[in-house]
């Protein structure tokens, strides 16, 4: 293998640095093996410059008025509608997941960008004149300072897409720290913001694992952080970074339940759930990782979701004709398969195998073809961990009271979904289940941009979620003013 060039990774100030790391991070295509970059890795010292830059930029940008502010996310929009297809395949070099995956969420992530040049608007306060006699109150909006987001490696153009419109267009300035496995994507959308035009200091762009984590926690200067990836690490950044007086939104892990009744539509379920189960790997946090049939429903739908899913065409994702790609890294494909192997162990059936992967033609990649394991009971880790790769489970219950039960077991409380023609079982599961985004009849309940990006119990912590309503207010203080103007001072001036 040749030599591997080093790729400016930090972008601080408006100004790409060279590099100076003492560590660096290989970044391989999971469906080859292929190193396809060498990054270094920034520190502490240089997390603080970012914040350090950030913080120099941020008066005189939360002074920029919001029509003003807005006219460089305009630009990006265009840059990123213009730029899609390169976006999408650098996701599927570094990522692994379809081109047209990868086109596909970059497209949600550009809707958030469309949301955030509403800013002038959605950021507007109200007010009410004589609370008492001559005296107004006031509620205005106003950018917290220096704001951060650290981001997973399954979205790499849509998740940074989901915090940093908003935090810019509210006057906040930026650090983005996306995850080390899959950098190339975040440093070409921070060439399009530089493209764009973007003030010096207001987006700013690190790369690192902990040590890069751990000085935007404790830095004085953040005012906020938001984070995506697994619940442990949720946990810690949440109670770390509140603990050191910062605003934190943390989206956590899944295991995400889909609920099949007997009265569900069979073809239109399974192409469905197959879509969900499947689709990216299963790599993604509302990915339907359980099934749970309801009455007798089970063997018709084990077999149409199993005809289906075996149909799907696993590969490298820049093929034409591939549905579904490789997990992340060799680590994640042996976790996965020891995770099945468990499963068997403890009495469950494979009802699809899809453990030897692609068959051998594509002996360096992370493949694995997508499995549908049976018969696996309650207590089977399997049912309550994420796996976060193409492996779905199918339950069964007598009755929707016994799934939503079983769904409500779980720690996690993403998403969730029923698929029904009846109005009373959907209503019922809706207002029922525990968990922060539903779907019925939607295998993917992933709301659009101006909706929150829910998620409750062990799958987020916080109190405002990320895009919509919630990102303004997770991104501005409120600041009350209360004013009275007797007329006698106004004579004097």
């Amino acid at each position: 293998m040749t030599q591997t060039a080093t790729t400016e990774a930090t972008y601080i100030g408006g100004v790409w640095e060279e590099s100076k790391a003492s560590a660096y991070s290989e970044i391989v295509n999971p469906a080859t093996g292929e190193v396809i970059a060498r990054i270094p890795l920034a520190d502490e010292s240089v997390v603080g410059r970012a914040v350090e830059a950030a913080a120099k930029a941020y008066p005189a940008w939360r002074r920029t008025p919001p029509q003003d502010r807005i006219q460089y996310l305009f630009r990006f929009r265009e840059l990123l509608l213009k730029r899609i297809d390169d976006i999408a395949r650098t996701v599927t070099l570094e990522n692994g997941k379809t081109l047209a995956e990868a086109k596909a969420e970059t497209q949600r992530g550009i809707e958030n960008v469309e949301v955030a040049c509403g800013i002038p608007t959605l950021m507007q306060g109200y007010n009410l004149e004589d609370i008492a006699s001559g005296i107004d109150e006031i509620m205005i909006r106003q950018p917290l300072g220096v704001t951060a987001a650290i981001t997973p490696f399954n979205f790499p153009s849509m998740i940074p897409l989901w915090f940093l419109p908003y935090a810019i267009a509210t006057g906040n300035t930026f650090i983005l720290k996306p995850s080390e496995r899959v950098p190339l994507t975040a440093i070409l959308l921070t060439q399009l913001l530089e493209e764009a035009g973007l003030p010096a200091g207001v987006m700013n762009l690190v790369v690192g694992a902990k040590p890069s984590v751990d000085a935007l926690l404790h830095h004085p200067d953040v005012r906020a952080i938001s984070f995506v990836g697994s619940t442990p690490v949720a946990k810690y950044i949440y109670s770390e970074g509140s603990a050191h007086g910062k605003r934190v939104q943390c989206q956590g892990g899944a295991k995400n339940y889909v609920v099949v009744m007997p009265d569900a539509d069979l073809d239109m379920t399974a192409k469905i759930v197959s879509d969900s189960a499947f689709g990216c790997a299963g790599q993604r946090c509302l990915a339907v990782s359980v099934a749970v049939t309801v009455g007798d429903v089970k063997q018709k739908f084990t077999d149409a979701i199993v005809e289906r899913a075996s149909s799907i065409r696993t590969g490298n994702g820049l093929d034409k004709d591939v549905q579904m790609g490789p997990v992340i890294t060799a680590q994640s494909k042996s976790r996965i398969l020891q995770s099945v192997e468990k499963g068997l162990k403890e009495g469950g059936r494979v009802a699809l195998d899809g453990r030897a992967g692609i068959n051998g033609n594509a002996p360096h990649g992370n493949f694995i073809a997508p499995t549908i394991l049976t018969d696996i009971d309650a207590s089977n880790p399997l049912t309550s961990t994420e796996i976060f790769g193409p492996v779905l489970t199918v339950n069964s219950t007598n009755t929707l009271d016994d799934a939503i039960e079983v769904l409500s077991k779980s720690a996690f409380g993403n998403s969730s979904a029923i698929f029904t023609s009846s109005g009373a079982a959907a209503r019922k599961f809706r207002y029922e289940v525990p968990t922060g985004n539903v779907g019925v009849n939607i295998g993917v309940a992933a709301p659009m941009a101006y909706f929150p990006f829910s998620g409750w119990k062990d799958s987020f912590m916080g109190v405002l979620h990320g895009q919509g309503k919630d990102a303004i207010e997770f991104y501005t203080d409120k600041k009350v003013v209360i004013e009275r103007w007797p007329k006698e001072w106004s004579r004097k001036f």
